[in-house]
């Protein structure tokens, strides 16, 4: 071998030691979590914390609806994802979602009451395995306002009463609706609803038509609606978000629990069986279980968080957390009808 050859062969080995040595740049599998979160659960800070503490990179990926959440599951590579109780159940179902050992999650002891018992919240215990961990939630609670409502309502059946006659901001969506009405009709189970129970469900709220400005869509038209019109009451469907929104442009509103209960979204981390390194995994689950992680959920991002008690809410609210829809498909052709103005007689 020449000298200029074996020159070039020694400085080209020497480069390429040195990149592999530079921290950061190839890590060994499990070295590197990769998380899949909604937006503002896994802050730059808050990943910052992690990395320095235990020594890793962390790579995270922002979702954008359920939908959004199932496709990236299912053809990506993620360790460790944020997903709500009623989706959670076809990830189980395909083996996209592996149990996770509480003895590496200590800060769950930590949580309030009602995320103690895991076994009490649907779907998160399957043959006695846990799937997730509680993370953040938000009932769908009564807003009303303070300067025109002299009574606290203590039920969503408030919607209802003629005094609010075209001062009702109401969810545009079917899913919600027909279980909130399912609550007040006393179904055993708002979320499987038979035809007879649809129907009359379906008939009530068309008789919620006449007290509804209208029916939003996002938090923030809510808020704008509210600051333009006399209104009185909002079926609160982005919850401590919504409330959150509200009071930082000045309204003056007050929040319940009505007593037949909320319905309540639940978002819990869970563990993919591509994770590279399990236990690092339950260790983010934990890490984000720590109070002053979960605090900055609630003070930067209005959202409940499972540690720290949210203002509005008390222990012994009655709370139903959301699970899969039976019939999804008949309720949305039933929306259909109600908000294009059929009479109650074609129900």
């Amino acid at each position: 071998m020449n000298t200029k050859l074996s020159k070039w062969l020694f400085h080209s080995l020497c480069a390429l030691l040195l990149i592999l040595a530079q921290p950061g740049k190839v890590r060994a599998e499990g070295t590197t979590l990769r998380v899949l979160a909604w937006p503002g659960y896994a802050d730059a800070n808050v990943v910052a914390m992690f990395e320095r503490r235990f020594k890793v990179e962390v790579e995270v990926t922002s979702v954008s609806s359920d939908d959004d959440l199932w496709h990236k599951i299912s053809t990506g590579k993620f360790d460790v994802f944020a997903v709500n109780t009623a989706e959670l159940q076809r990830y189980i179902k395909h083996n996209l979602a592996v149990p996770i050992d509480l003895g590496n999650i200590p800060n769950h002891a930590g949580q309030l009451p009602r995320f103690l018992n895991l076994a009490e919240i649907p779907g998160l215990v399957h043959h006695n395995n846990v799937y997730a961990i509680p993370y953040t939630y938000s009932e769908m609670g009564l807003i009303y306002n303070r300067k025109t409502v002299k009574t606290i309502p203590d039920s969503m059946s408030a919607m209802w009463d003629p005094d609010y006659r075209g001062r009702v901001l109401a969810f545009n969506a079917s899913n919600h609706n027909f279980s909130v009405v399912g609550l007040l009709m006393g179904v055993q189970n708002p979320f499987n609803m038979n035809d007879a129970e649809l129907g009359q469900a379906a008939k009530q709220l068309i008789g919620l038509r006449r007290n509804v400005l209208t029916f939003y869509a996002t938090a923030e038209e809510a808020a704008a609606l509210f600051a333009k019109y006399d209104i009185a009451l909002i079926f609160g469907n982005y919850g401590a978000q919504q409330l959150k929104t509200l009071r930082e442009q000045g309204a003056d509103i007050g929040y319940i629990i009505p007593k037949e209960g909320a319905l309540a979204w639940l978002d819990c981390w869970a563990i993919t069986p591509e994770a590279g390194n399990k236990k690092l995994a339950e260790q983010w689950i934990d890490f984000m279980l720590e109070k002053t992680i979960s605090q900055q959920l609630t003070d930067k991002h209005g959202l409940a968080n499972t540690i720290t008690p949210f203002p509005e809410s008390r222990h012994n609210d009655k709370i139903i957390w959301l699970e899969p829809l039976a019939e999804p498909i008949k309720r949305k052709e039933l929306w259909d009808r109600i908000i294009s103005g059929d009479s109650p007689e074609t129900f």
